[in-house]
Order: C-alpha cells, then structure tokens, then sequence
C-alpha cells in the first residue's frame, strides 16, 4: 500500500532555489534513507513532508488516515513529568478505557445492576465489546512496550520517577525518541536518530526498526546504521532526487555503476556527433554527396544530445602530516582513575599501552568516561589516582568535538591566519580550500557556520599542527557521508599514533588496529576492529549464559573457556533451542489464562453467579491476578523473542 507520494516538489527560501522537482514514494514496511551532502535539503524535505514547513509547487499526496511522526535532530523531551508518566501519556486513549473496564467491573459487582437482567446485560456487553477493543490496541501490553523501549534506549538503570526537567540533553533527546517509537505512526520519520546514542543503544534502535510494523524515513550520516536497516535510498544531489534499490553500501555501488555507464554512452554518442559533423562539413558542399549530407544533418537534429555526467560534488581533500616521529613506547596507562573529583570518580583501574603506529578506538557505554579520558591525557583534566606517561619525542594534536561548536566573531581565513602567521594569505587559502573553503567562504564570521563547517574548519587546524600523536574526541559528529570517507582516508594514510572516541562502527571498523573497552571495572583490550570486538563479545555472552544454565558448577566455568569455537557454537544453539522452547511454553500458558479469563468473564454472566456479591467479588480478584500473570508472561515472551531474533 502506497502511503505517501511526493510529485514535482519544489522548495525555495527567498531568491535561493533549495529543491527543485522532487520525487519520492513510500510503501508500507519501506525503509528509506535520505542521503546527501550537508545542506543538501534532506532536513528540509523531511519537515516538508511532516508538515511542519510550505513549500512552493508540487503535490504530497496520502491516503487518509496515515499517521504521520517525525523526530528533528537534536530534539529533547521537555516535560515536567517524571520518565513514566511521560511515556503513559502516550497510551492515554487505552489507559482511559482500562478505568472504564474497571469501572463496569464494579458495576457488575454491584447488587442494584446484577439483580436487575437488562441493566446487567446491557452493562455486561459494553464490558464485553471494551474488552476486545482495548486488547486489540494492545491494552495487555502497553507498559511492556514501554519498559522494552526504555530498556533498548539505556534507561533500564534509571527509576522511572525520576523527573525529566533534571535529565541531561542527551537524555531528553534519547527519551524523544523513545516516545515517537510507542506512538507507532503509519510513517516514522528519523532525522539523525543516532545522535547521543552509544553503540549498545544503536544496535538496539536497528533491531527495533527492522521489524517495525510501519514504515521508516531516515536521515543518518551513519553507514553502519544504514546498512543494517534501510531498503532503498533516495539521494538529493544538486536539488534534484535520485532513487537507488538497496540499503546504502548498494546505492554507493550502484551509483559507481550507473556513473561509469552513462560516462561511456556519452563518450560513444560524442564520438558520432564527431563523425556526423566531420562528415556533414566534408561533403555539404559537394554537389555528388550534398543529400547524404543533409541526411547526416536530419540525423543529427534529431539525436537527443545527452548531457555530460556530473560526477560526485566536490569532496574535501587533505592529509595530516607530522613533524617528527615519536619514541617506540608512546604511551603507558597504569591503574588511572577518572573524573571530576573523588567523589565523582567515573572510571578507574584502566591499564592499557600504546605503541607507535597504532590506531586505538575508545568503546563503552555513553557515561562511562572515554571523552573524560581523552581530556585526561591532554591536563585539561586531574588524574585522582595512578598514572599514566608519555613516551619520547610525542607531540599531540587534540580534536575536542565541542571543537565543532566555534564561536569565534573573525572571519573563517583569520580563524586559521591568526595561529599561522607566519604563512602568506595563499598558503592559508589553499588549505582552506581543501576543507572546502573557496572565495567568499573564506570572509563567513565562524560563529555563523554549519555544524559541518565548523567541523570542517576544527580538521584543518588539526592538520596544520602536525603533531604525531592525534587524540581524536568524536571527529565524525556533524561530517556528511562524503566528508567521513575523506577523513577516514587521511588517517589511514596518518603516519602517527592515533587514539580516538567514535560511536561510527564503520568509522572504527575503518580506522582502529586495536579497541580499548571502557567499563566501570576498568579497560579491556581486543586486538581488532569493531567486527573483531563484538565477534569477541558475543563469545563471552555465549560463554556466560552457558555458564548460567550449570547453575553454579565452577568445574564446568572454568572448562568452557578451553573449549573448541565448534563447541561454543554447538552449546549456543542448545541455548536458542531452550530459548524456543521457553517461547513454546510461555505461548502455551498465556493460551490457558486467556481462556481462564474468558471463562472468568462468562461465568459473570450466569445468572447465578452475579446474584452473589461475594462470588463476583471472587472472580474479579481472579481476574485481576490472571491478567497480572499475562503481562508478566508476554513481557518474558518479548525479551526472549527479541534475543532469538538477534541470532538469527
């Protein structure tokens, strides 16, 4: 089923023409990416088609009905409310209809209605039709739903009373997000979800998208998030739309393809064009061979000219450089602890080396000290205990990503001249035009700058130091996808040290030799990328639950460890078989109590039974236990489902 179709789509600010003719259509269960450069109109489509924005011609058409939510970047819940009573709010209309069963409920208890036949039955049947309306909008299920997504977005530790006007930004943008997923619109629309997520959160939100019952619009600068949940991608290029079938590593295959196609078809025809005018201009005047050269002539008239291919828009271009090489031994971190003050230690007991030429990412959970750590080592923070020690000859260049918040009233070329003085305005111009800088770009006061932009201008200040240690604090936030693949680029061609935070799992894939998991019991070290990191994860997740299942026999611990990859393997699909069957069987007694419930409620329509006070009173309270259990039970069922879908 169509559920939105977006037809010659033209948007314009002022004399500025931001889209021009754009296409788009979304089906049920679609998943679409919308890709392209920073300041391409993505954003602006997407409130266009949320309807919060105008635009200038064109049609968006859906069927009535189809809901419509969508989440801005950087949106943050505020509300006075505490988290729980936040997310009820969104299942007022059910919460409303459960006062109302509990409500008849009474009534049917009531002396003066169950004495009375048609009172009674007229009472039992609203009862009845309540009934199956509120189980079908999931009135069973409601605060399940919304324990699963407080626990996907990492607030299982938090007490759901405590008050949202106290929570950080992060928080409050984590807890946005969580309440448009449980009003589960016809159309979700993300702009830059992953934002203040860590990579646990992430991997959730992608789990949880894949099988949403609706369909998903995205806007992410996140490859790995894209390929895991998008279906097709929609590119917004030089204000126009193009669509691609496939999540994105296809659409930047494709893309290639269709580019290298179209270059050769354009080539060819050039080459005929050649031929025809050679031809034309050879024998036009030669009474013999005049009307084959006017037939050549018609022809050429009549050949729709292609025009050239446009390759990709200009890409930033720059590579970091150092000055010197550092020692061997570039770092050395023994039993540090960090934070603020002894009393707000945030991590300790992290040991770990650094080695000349490695390139370390920094993992764990949002909260967990890896920024904290990164200032540390660059004394803009106090280390409480231990120590840590670099190694000879190092020199740091640190990317703080609140480095991409400038705020500075020069003008963009003073920014960089004024801590290089001694280059000349070409120099300097130069590398501004490597970061994408060119003629008046150069004269924007930076505090007027994009997100992106400023990111851009913090990376050539970084590259202009040469230092041969880079501490790289989130260097991805506010870069588009293209700006990413070049600064990945540049550091894979870094002949330095580099130790860095990211939350993109293909920036790290990419980039890191080693990962460096950061957790309130210290550090841990996994020689690999971020694949290697979690395929390591997953063998000691595996390990414990087998663990867990030997309810307690140390002997059998310490063997598992020992064992063959095959075995590790072999014993985690008996836990997905014991899972499976746990499903079987919560599936089983939920069946029972539904029809313990059913036959509670019909015994409240035999006539003897409601004449006796007592009686009814009895079977609602077994009622109301019965309908505890169910909750409790589909609860267990939708963690179990969720883990059994994860392995598959």
């Amino acid at each position: 089923m169509i559920l939105l179709q977006v037809n010659q789509l033209t948007k314009n600010f002022g004399a500025d023409n931001i889209l021009s003719n754009i296409k788009l259509e979304i089906q049920t269960r679609d998943r679409v990416a919308l890709v392209g450069r920073n300041g391409a109109g993505k954003s602006t489509l997407l409130k266009i088609i949320a309807g919060q924005l105008s635009y200038d011609s064109g049609d968006i058409t859906k069927p009535k009905g189809v809901t419509i939510g969508y989440l801005a970047q950087n949106t943050g819940l505020e509300s006075e409310l505490s988290i729980w009573s936040e997310m009820l709010t969104v299942f007022e209309k059910l919460r409303k209809q459960e006062t109302q069963l509990r409500t008849l409920e009474k009534q049917m208890a009531d002396p003066s209605v169950y004495e009375q036949e048609d009172i009674y039955q007229r009472v039992l049947k609203e009862y009845d039709e309540l009934q199956v309306s509120f189980k079908e909008s999931g009135g069973y299920q409601y605060e399940a739903d919304i324990r699963s997504v407080l626990h996907g977005l990492n607030f299982a530790d938090f007490d759901y009373e405590t008050k949202i006007s106290t929570l950080s930004g992060g928080q409050k943008t984590r807890l946005a997000l969580g309440k448009l997923l449980l009003t589960k619109p016809d159309i979700l629309i993300l702009d830059e979800p992953t934002n203040h997520l860590d990579i646990e959160t992430l991997s959730w939100l992608e789990t949880y998208l894949q099988s949403y019952e609706g369909a998903v619009l995205i806007v992410s600068h996140d490859r790995y998030f894209l390929d895991s949940v998008v279906n097709q991608v929609y590119e917004i290029s030089r204000k126009r739309s193009k669509k691609f079938p496939g999540n994105y590593s296809k659409y930047l295959d494709q893309k290639a393809e269709d580019y290298e196609k179209d270059v050769k078809l354009f080539e060819r025809q050039q080459q005929e064009v050649a031929k025809l005018e050679d031809f034309i201009q050879r024998n036009i005047a030669r009474a013999s061979t005049t009307k084959m050269a006017q037939s050549r002539r018609k022809k050429l008239e009549r050949m729709d000219l292609m025009d050239k291919p446009l390759g990709d828009e200009k890409s930033a271009n720059f590579a970091f450089q150092i000055d010197r090489p550092s020692g061997n031994d570039v770092l050395h971190v023994q039993d540090l602890s960090i934070g603020y003050s002894q009393q707000e230690e945030i991590a300790s007991h992290i040991d770990f080396t650094v080695k000349k030429g490695d390139s370390i990412a920094l993992v764990g959970p949002n909260g967990i000290g890896k920024s904290t750590l990164l200032k540390t080592f660059v004394q803009k923070l106090t280390p409480l205990s231990g120590d840590y020690k670099f190694g000879s000859n190092v020199s740091i260049s640190y990317y703080d990503q609140e480095q991409a918040e400038l705020s500075s009233n020069k003008t963009v070329l003073n920014e960089l001249w004024d801590e290089y003085p001694m280059k000349n305005e070409k120099e300097i111009r130069t590398v501004l035009g490597n970061f994408l800088f060119s003629g008046e770009d150069v004269l924007k006061p930076v505090s007027t700058l994009s997100g992106g932009e400023k990111a851009r201008l913090a990376l050539s200040k970084l590259m202009m130091e040469k230092g041969n240690v880079l501490i790289l604090d989130e260097p991805t936030n506010h870069l588009d996808l293209d700006s990413k693949e070049v600064l990945e680029n540049a550091l894979i061609d870094y002949p330095g040290t580099i130790l860095f935070v990211s939350h993109d799992r293909y920036f790290i894939n990419r980039i890191a030799t080693k990962v460096l998991e950061l957790s309130k019991k210290g550090s841990t070290e996994y020689l690999g990328d971020y694949d290697y990191y979690v395929e390591k994860l997953q063998q000691q997740e595996e390990l414990a639950q087998l663990e867990r299942l030997e309810n307690g026999d140390h002997s059998f611990q310490q063997a598992k460890p020992q064992k063959q990859h095959h075995k590790i393997d072999k014993e985690a699909k008996k836990l997905e078989r014991q899972r499976k069957r746990r499903i079987e069987e919560i599936e089983t007694e939920m069946e029972t109590l539904e029809d313990l419930i059913q036959g509670k409620e019909d015994l409240l329509c035999d006539p003897d039974i409601f004449q006796d006070h007592e009686k009814v009173q009895e079977i609602n309270d077994d009622l109301t236990f019965a309908k505890e259990n169910l909750d409790k039970l589909l609860e267990e069922w939708t963690e179990l489902e969720e883990l059994v879908q994860e392995e598959e």
